[in-house]
């Protein structure tokens, strides 16, 4: 039985309005530009949403969680600001946004609506935390051992396909640009999961910062929250 739920995502930027104007029509969400000088993408529901939210670090080394996305063609994705970095190895384009995180833009003859794809992350051990998101919040596992990949379909409340880990042979060496938040009854049983405190609820924040048992960052908000 899943011990949280999806929340929404969150993704870094050094300047969240100019990230924030890609990734809306991007993704097919409406554009909110806040007091604070970050940003909210919303769709149809809460788990839509998307917080672009300002830091000082620019984008140094390759993203370990990027997004793919559903597009009529790469060139409208390049015409919001993109630049291509790999559109001959695979079946899909990998381009990067105008800060310079990755993205893969997946070419539709029909672009739904809600063009967030699936959720993409690099991992050590993809299976054993495939593993330990679906014991998190539920779904499908699946996985292909001799391509190196897992993945979570089915998520209860979550609008894209798949959460899916890949395997690279490089360690995380920085803070993921790209989270999940997730809303949880209680912060002991993902502490029981594996989960660690990276962050405690301060005056400052009314979440947990917690880390995946790889490292990947992720907030916790339970009903106090």
């Amino acid at each position: 039985m899943a011990i949280a739920t999806f929340k929404d995502l969150c993704i870094d930027a050094v300047d969240p309005f100019a990230v924030g104007d890609f990734w809306g029509p991007t993704l097919g969400l409406e554009v909110t530009r806040l007091e604070d000088g970050d940003v909210r993408l919303d769709g149809l529901t809460p788990q839509h949403a998307i917080w672009v939210n300002r830091v000082p670090e620019p984008v140094t080394v390759k993203q370990r969680v990027h997004l793919d996305v559903h597009a009529a063609s790469t060139d409208d994705v390049l015409a919001r600001g993109a630049t291509p970095l790999d559109t001959a190895s695979f079946a899909w384009d990998v381009v990067r946004d105008p800060e310079g995180g990755e993205l893969c833009v997946f070419t539709r003859r029909k672009v739904p609506d809600y063009r967030l794809y699936e959720i993409v992350v690099d991992s050590v051990d993809p299976f054993a935390v495939a593993e330990w998101w679906h014991g998190v919040l539920g779904g499908e596992l699946g996985g292909d051992k001799e391509k190196g990949w897992a993945w979570l379909d089915g998520l209860p409340g979550v609008p894209f396909e798949s959460l899916v880990f890949v395997s690279v042979p490089e360690p995380k060496t920085v803070k993921n640009r790209i989270h999940w938040d997730v809303d949880v009854a209680d912060l002991q049983p993902l502490l029981d999961a594996g989960a660690h405190v990276l962050r405690a609820r301060d005056s400052d924040v009314y979440w947990t910062i917690m880390s995946d048992p790889e490292g990947n960052e992720f907030c916790a908000f339970t009903p106090r929250d």
